[in-house]
């Protein structure tokens, strides 16, 4: 289960990038493998995917979300999830901190 706690806030700049996404209309079944998919099934959907997002003009921030809020499901910017956990989540944008009383 992803970790909403993480996500940005309902603000519609945080999400423009996925309208456009290459995805956008593609629905999911090319994107997460169905239960129990295993070995070449699973090899040539993700190949199919990666293609999909290979063309893609938001990929980097598609990525980007998917390691900050560590997805754990599917093809996110060109990367599966086990290729995303080999690779450290990104940390959250600095915030001002409360002023101390």
């Amino acid at each position: 289960m992803s970790d909403v706690s993480r996500l940005p806030g309902a603000t519609h700049q945080s999400w423009q990038w996925q309208s456009r996404a290459a995805c956008r209309d593609l629905g999911t079944g090319r994107f997460f493998h169905p239960a129990g998919e295993r070995g070449e099934d699973r090899e040539e959907r993700d190949a199919a995917a990666k293609r999909v997002c290979a063309g893609c003009p938001v990929r980097a921030e598609c990525l980007e979300h998917a390691l900050r809020t560590r997805e754990p499901f599917g093809v996110w910017g060109g990367l599966t999830e086990e290729e995303r956990r080999a690779r450290p989540a990104l940390r959250e944008p600095a915030t001002r901190a409360a002023p101390r009383h």
